[in-house]
């Protein structure tokens, strides 16, 4: 098997953590932008393409999943992986995840599956501008930062050191971020972030793809949040998540 050297937003994650433990790489064979926790049934999907990435001169395995993120992570689990691995890593990805948008996020979605197994998880993004975030290929200077504060993260979780009860942490780094030291432990916040545009007029019969914007409302915004702290005040931050969606013991 051929094995190339390649540089993108998951061989710089693997990258970052390649000494930590023995390291599987299982993605999405192609874009999956916004497909939160999705588990489509197309003709492709299950498909296993297998190939290998030199990383600093090492051979790692790597499988392409024809699937969601979510899947590429149940059959990583299930049919790559010898044993049950003690973390799963979801990104880089090219473009932040805040607020309550994170239902959506392909990133979030496998952070979930993983969760939902009982693996502790690490969903990575970086922040892009809405244009280029379906794009194969960023400068990988812009993520720099990020591998840092994902290798910290990712040894903090391994040794269970002075780690907050959480399922996943969603780590989001602003574009400009230089010290992985500068973060923030936050709350997600109640609002979007990225909202839908309402369409013009326009024929209901042809395909349509809705478009986003950023959207935030300054005055109800959650000082102590996500969003605060990535579009506000320039920080990385750190989110720490459940899977436990339940609301508490208040009846109606």
């Amino acid at each position: 098997m051929d094995c190339q050297a390649v540089k993108f937003s998951g061989s710089l994650a693997a990258e970052a953590v390649l000494d930590l433990g023995d390291l599987i790489i299982a993605a999405p064979a192609k874009q999956q932008s916004g497909m939160g926790r999705a588990f489509p049934r197309l003709e492709d999907t299950g498909i296993i393409e297998t190939s290998c990435i030199r990383i600093n001169g090492q051979e790692i395995p790597a499988y392409g999943v024809h699937g969601s993120p979510a899947l590429a992570v149940a059959h990583g689990i299930l049919e790559i992986a010898d044993r049950k691995p003690d973390l799963c890593i979801s990104g880089i990805n090219y473009g932040e995840n805040l607020g309550q948008t994170v239902t959506c996020s392909g990133t979030l979605g496998a952070a979930i599956e993983a969760a939902s197994r009982g693996i502790p998880a690490l969903a990575v993004s970086v922040e892009a501008d809405l244009s280029i975030q379906r794009l194969e290929q960023l400068p990988a200077a812009r993520l720099d930062t990020s591998g840092e504060i994902l290798r910290a993260a990712a040894q903090r979780i391994l040794a269970k050191e002075n780690v907050m009860q959480a399922d996943i942490w969603n780590i989001n780094v602003p574009a400009e971020a230089e010290d992985p030291k500068d973060y923030r432990i936050t709350t997600q916040s109640r609002q979007n972030y990225f909202c839908f545009q309402k369409p013009q007029k326009r024929d209901f019969s042809r395909p349509f793809r809705l478009t986003s914007k950023i959207s935030i409302d300054m005055d109800t915004l959650e000082r102590d949040s996500d969003i605060y702290a990535v579009y506000v005040d320039r920080k990385i931050s750190v989110t720490p998540l459940t899977i436990d969606m339940t609301a508490g013991r208040t009846g109606i």
